[in-house]
C-alpha cells in the first residue's frame, strides 16, 4: 500500500476523517490479469508480471487506495494447499482447490499445516521477499497479512453444502475443524508479520459467515474470528464478507474489527447503524452489475445513491461491495473517482 494512503488510513481509523473522501478497491487475481492483458496462470507464476501489473494499477489510478496492496496470492487455492488440497489452475478463470475432507468425522486425519513449509505458502512469502525492495522503491510497503477466514477455508476443504450440514448435524467435530483452521490462520498471520515488520494490518476474507443464522453465528463464527483478530494485535483489523452481512455488522466490535467490506445488497445507512460509528466501512457499489457491466453514468448514479444512504461520510472508503470483479474498465474506475469527488 502507498505510504501516504497507509498514513491516511490510520488517520481515518483514529480520527474518523481525512482531508478528502477516499476511494479504495480490493484488487487481486479476479481483476488484475485481465486488466493487464495476461492469463491468470502467467499472473500466478511470474514474479515479473505480478510486480509490474500491481505497479501499473497504482500508477494508472494514483488517487486510489488499493487494498491490501501487492497481495501475494493464488486465488482460492492459497490456504487449502497447505492442508493438501489438489489445485487446478486455468488460464482464463480462477483456480480452485478440490475438497479433501469427505466426512466431518474424519477431521482428526486433517494435518495441522506448517505455515513455513506447506503448500503454496512458502511461494507467497518468497514472492514478497524477492520484490520487497522494488515495492519500497515504488513508495509502497507490505502493510497487511492476509488470510481467508475459518468458515471459508472449511468450505473449501469439505464443500460448502457439506460444511453447512456438518454445523447442524455434528457441532462437536465442526468445532474441531474450526479450531484446527483457526490455529493455522493465527500461525499464518504471525509468520507473515514476522517476515515483514512493516505489517500492521490484517485482512480476513470470509463469505461463509454470512450463510448462517444468529445462533449459529454466535457459536461457530464469533469466537473464532475474535481469537484471530485478538491474536493478530494489529492497528488495522479488516474483515471482508460480501454475503449477507447484517449479523456480521452487528458483531464487528465484539470480534475486534475496525474496518469492514460488505455486500452491495446492504445500504450504507443500515450497516453504519449496526456497525457503529467507530468502524471504517468499505463499499458498497455493485461490482459485477454496475462497476463491471454498467456505463459510466450508471457508476456515477450508484455512487450518488450510496452517498445519500447515510447522513455522515466519516470513516468511509468508497469502494465496490466486495472485491474488484473481472472486466472493470478504466473508464468506469475514473467515473467512480469523479463521482466521489463530485459528491463530497
Amino acid at each position: 500500500m502507498k505510504n501516504l494512503f497507509w498514513n491516511d488510513l490510520i488517520r481515518l481509523i483514529d480520527n474518523g476523517k481525512t482531508d478528502y473522501q477516499p476511494v479504495g478497491f480490493i484488487i487481486d487475481s479476479p481483476w488484475i490479469p485481465g486488466w493487464y492483458g495476461i492469463s491468470a496462470v502467467d499472473y500466478y507464476s511470474s514474479d515479473e508480471y505480478w510486480l509490474r501489473s500491481n505497479i501499473r494499477a497504482a500508477e494508472t489510478f494514483p488517487d486510489v487506495w488499493f487494498l491490501p496492496g501487492f497481495w501475494s496470492e493464488y486465488g482460492m487455492c492459497t490456504e487449502p494447499s497447505a492442508f493438501g488440497s489438489r489445485m487446478i489452475f486455468l488460464d482464463d478463470s480462477l483456480p480452485h482447490a478440490e475438497k479433501i475432507l469427505d466426512n466431518i468425522e474424519d477431521v482428526d486425519r486433517l494435518p495441522q499445516p506448517n505455515v513455513k513449509t506447506d503448500g503454496l505458502l512458502p511461494f507467497m512469502i518468497g514472492r514478497l521477499r524477492r520484490n520487497e525492495e522494488a515495492i519500497r522503491e515504488a513508495d509502497h510497503q507490505i502493510r497487511f497479512a492476509v488470510a481467508r477466514g475459518p468458515m471459508n477455508i472449511a468450505s473449501f476443504l469439505m464443500g460448502t453444502t457439506e460444511f453447512m450440514m456438518a454445523l447442524a448435524l455434528d457441532p462437536e467435530n465442526s468445532h474441531k475443524l474450526l479450531r484446527k483452521i483457526t490455529l493455522f490462520i493465527q500461525d499464518w498471520l504471525s509468520w507473515q508479520a514476522e517476515c515483514f515488520p512493516s505489517i500492521d494490518g490484517v485482512l480476513i476474507l470470509d463469505d461463509i459467515m454470512g450463510f448462517v443464522g444468529e445462533a449459529e453465528f454466535g457459536e461457530f463464527a464469533l469466537p473464532y474470528f475474535r481469537e484471530i483478530f485478538d491474536h493478530a494485535g494489529t492497528k488495522v483489523r479488516f474483515l471482508h464478507n460480501d454475503a449477507d452481512g447484517l449479523i456480521t455488522a452487528a458483531n464487528l466490535k465484539e470480534m475486534g474489527v475496525n474496518m469492514f467490506n460488505f455486500s452491495f445488497n446492504h445500504s450504507m445507512g443500515e450497516i453504519r447503524e449496526l456497525a457503529g460509528p467507530e468502524v471504517v466501512l468499505v463499499g458498497n457499489i455493485p461490482g459485477r452489475d454496475v462497476l463491471a457491466a454498467g456505463t459510466a453514468e450508471q457508476v456515477e448514479e450508484a455512487v450518488k445513491k450510496a452517498f445519500a444512504e447515510t447522513g455522515t461520510h466519516e470513516r468511509i472508503i468508497w469502494s465496490a461491495g466486495g472485491g474488484m470483479p473481472p472486466d472493470v474498465s478504466d473508464a468506469n474506475i475514473h467515473a467512480f473517482i469523479r463521482a466521489v469527488r463530485n459528491n463530497q
